[in-house]
């Protein structure tokens, strides 16, 4: 994304924040820059800095001069990698912002509402994409955890009937041998439903003989 707008809007760098919902803060995710400086620079929390103040108004934004810009936060790095104008919008998603696409040049420029349209329709088509990814993520991480707490429940039941554990104590047990052998409670949980159904199968076998 980042590459490819900085190519179509003739930029110096562009890069794209997202916005952390549990920190509140804007921190850099993709930049076509190699400079560790730039990528490296902190967090902006929301209000702070003029993309953080994008994020809180949801508008666009341009900014001629960045050094004579007392809003803008890194002016010794904008001074050493040569940038001078930026436009940055929001990136929208369902109606609330979930970041903020910044391009730079190296030379004075006024952007027209021509170039902030484009700016702003590669802003909104990120963010669609970006956040239908998150989405996809969590879903697949909430699955692992109700998969885990199955596997979970079903071991303590049967250390429960096999070794007369109170529930707690189950628990405790998988748990403790996890952190001992640096397994997971499920990877625990599913050897432990594993050599259960073995037994069955195995007592099965005896009986039909």
């Amino acid at each position: 994304i980042v590459t490819v707008t900085a190519e179509v809007m003739d930029s110096k760098i562009c890069s794209l924040m997202l916005l952390d919902p549990k920190t509140k803060e804007l921190a850099i995710k993709a930049t076509q820059s190699i400079s560790r400086e730039y990528i490296d620079k902190d967090p902006l929390k929301l209000g702070e800095g003029i993309a953080g103040r994008v994020a809180v108004e949801n508008k666009p934004e341009v900014v001629y001069n960045i050094s004579e810009d007392k809003d803008y936060r890194y002016p010794d790095i904008a001074k050493k990698e040569g940038l001078v104008s930026l436009l940055c919008v929001p990136l929208h998603f369902k109606g609330k912002v979930v970041g903020t696409l910044t391009t730079y040049t190296s030379r004075p420029h006024h952007f027209s509402e021509y170039e902030t349209h484009i700016l702003q329709t590669v802003a909104d088509q990120a963010a669609i994409v970006i956040e239908n990814y998150r989405l996809v993520v969590e879903s697949k991480v909430i699955k692992e955890e109700l998969e885990s707490r199955k596997a979970v429940e079903r071991a303590k039941g049967i250390l429960m009937n096999e070794q007369n554990l109170s529930e707690e104590e189950a628990f405790k047990r998988i748990q403790k041998f996890a952190m001992n052998n640096r397994k997971s409670m499920k990877e625990v949980a599913d050897a432990i439903v594993l050599s259960h159904e073995m037994k069955k199968d195995h007592a099965r076998d005896h009986e039909d003989e």
